[in-house]
């Protein structure tokens, strides 16, 4: 008999463990995962953050718990994935948000693409990439390790890794690698593991974060000149809030999206569908 849409909405049950949680797009993706049913992990390196994200969750009647730790440090990936199998036993969803960018990787009118350290280049190219692939390697071990392998990851790209905004090489780079990444563990764990296992990515348009405000909005609250460009070219007409990635995430991760995989779904507005004219 089909599932109702209730079900297929339903994430009661699954353990989740969402990477950079502690910032302001993870910890809106982990409470909704939270709300769709799931028992949900707090990953970040700000331990007082990772408490207040999974103590607002709890007192919204749901079931967290705060793992502080380092994307980029295998050692304390594993030490978090430990401590989520001793509390729930099984880890079925991860969300990979955990990324950014550098303002040392930033070109500008005042700072040429031939000025950029290579140091900064590798810092933004590490966070984005490296940070993914080795939360997936580590929780997606427990994944497969499971008597009946399934889960659903869940990478972060942004639309900067398929159109090419001026200012961000390194993070666009490494955004377009995430992309490359997700399609390729897409097809591996279904070839080796089974049909239970997806891999997919949401790819964000312009929402604003503790990182790009000031590149986005001034002290007042108003846009930037970069802002208004920005909003000219997002038919929506306005940022993202940070619960419009919600759905796509809840969705991807639950049983409605069961025979989708490798897919990059862009939550932005129409910013990736318009031309411009």
């Amino acid at each position: 008999m089909p599932a109702g849409v209730s079900e297929l909405f339903s994430l009661d049950g699954r353990v989740a463990v969402v990477t950079g949680a502690t910032g302001v797009l993870g910890g809106a993706m982990a409470r909704g995962l939270a709300r769709a049913g799931a028992k949900v992990a707090i990953l970040g390196r700000r331990e007082q953050r990772a408490r207040e994200v999974a103590f607002g969750i709890e007192k919204e009647e749901g079931e967290a718990i705060p793992l502080p730790a380092d994307v980029l440090d295998g050692s304390s990936l594993e030490r978090a994935r430990e401590e989520v199998l001793r509390e729930w036993g099984r880890v079925d969803i991860l969300v990979n948000a955990a990324g950014g960018n550098a303002p040392e990787a930033i070109t500008s009118p005042r700072k040429s693409f031939f000025e950029v350290e290579k140091a900064a280049i590798e810092q933004v190219v590490d966070l984005n990439l490296m940070g993914t692939i080795l939360p997936s390697k580590i929780f997606g071990e427990a994944m497969v390790r499971a008597e009946e392998p399934e889960g659903s990851i869940v990478n972060v790209s942004s639309m900067a890794a398929q159109r090419p905004l001026s200012g961000v090489a390194a993070y666009a780079a490494a955004k377009a690698a995430v992309e490359n990444f997700t399609r390729w563990l897409a097809v591996e764990l279904a070839r080796a593991y089974g049909e239970g296992l997806r891999v997919n990515a949401i790819a964000p348009g312009f929402f604003v974060g503790e990182q790009n405000r000031r590149l986005l909005l001034d002290e007042e609250g108003n846009l930037t000149a970069r802002g208004e460009k920005i909003i000219e070219h997002t038919p929506a007409g306005r940022f993202g809030e940070p619960d419009d990635l919600v759905g796509t995430v809840v969705w991807l991760c639950g049983p409605s999206a069961r025979f989708v995989s490798g897919a990059v779904i862009p939550v932005d507005g129409g910013f990736g569908a318009f031309a411009g004219v």
